[in-house]
């Protein structure tokens, strides 16, 4: 009995949480299709007419939708050979999350609001494709913002003093019987207006008023794209640092020139010549 209980087992973990076998890959693919299907189902709630005409019914999906998922969180905690580990882990965090929202609408109604967690089911996708190894290269993008964190933050600084600026010579310049009515709000319409989003519930009237708005314009196109470069240089530097790496196997030094094929420093080959 324990013996074909435990094959049972092993047989449940490679069709789970494998998918070089045809059972593992139907199981994928099913499982991409509900939850796939379960988004759709929250999109469709959160229009207000479907709401109202189908909300008992939407209702009933979810919850057919919450006891798949809570069966098939149950049978991975079944078949892994550490449960607690798959519990603790990433993945398995985002089966409770995506799970305990519609358990608690049963009992409380105002539990709904929680549902939009059921969105964090969007990252169950990335197990199923089978994408974590791509998302690997993002340590480029976290190393970019690391080299970039200071010059960005004195340029938002420098942004900050602008757009106080520009807005407090905006009060004083329209006034609030033109629709500035504080520099707060002016200092609003200063960030719309030089990140070029343009909201227009604001503007100008006076010709001085115009003038500066045309400054703050200008001035926005000159900075916007001053962040984006200072990010590219950056990702491009983590990126030709991680090209520079070649551990030297007799010195173990690990930093070399672009296309080096011997250490600077003990003139050994970098790299084994294939016989």
């Amino acid at each position: 009995m324990d013996s074909s209980n435990k094959d049972w087992r092993e047989r449940l973990y490679v069709m789970i949480f494998q998918t070089d076998t045809k059972a593992g890959r139907r199981f994928d693919g099913i499982l991409l299709l509900i939850i796939l299907a379960s988004l759709v189902i929250v999109m469709l709630d959160s229009i207000d007419t479907i709401h109202k005409n189908y909300a008992d019914v939407l209702a009933y999906i979810e919850w057919g939708f919450t006891v798949i998922f809570l069966g098939e969180y149950i049978l991975r905690l079944y078949c892994s050979p550490k449960p607690l580990r798959y519990a603790f882990s990433f993945y398995g965090l985002v089966d409770v999350l995506a799970i305990v929202p519609g358990i608690l609408a049963l009992y409380y109604a105002d539990a709904q609001y929680l549902l939009i967690i059921r969105i964090i089911r969007m990252l169950r996708i990335f197990r199923v494709l089978k994408l974590s190894p791509y998302l690997k290269q993002a340590h480029y993008l976290l190393d970019a913002l690391r080299g970039s964190k200071q010059k960005i933050l004195v340029f938002l600084l420098s942004v900050c003093t602008l757009v106080t600026v520009f807005g407090t010579l905006m009060y004083v310049v329209e006034g609030p019987e033109r629709g500035f009515t504080s520099i707060p709000k002016s200092i609003y319409w200063a960030i719309v207006t030089l990140t070029t989003v343009g909201y227009g519930d604001i503007v100008p009237k006076t010709p001085l008023g115009q003038v500066i708005s045309s400054l703050v314009m200008i001035t926005g196109y000159s900075i916007i794209a001053v962040p984006t470069g200072i990010f590219t240089a950056e990702l491009a530097t983590a990126m030709r640092g991680e090209q520079l790496q070649h551990d030297c196997p007799v010195c173990r030094k690990n930093s070399h020139e672009h296309g080096a094929a011997f250490c600077s420093r003990c003139g050994n080959a970098l790299f084994k010549k294939l016989e």
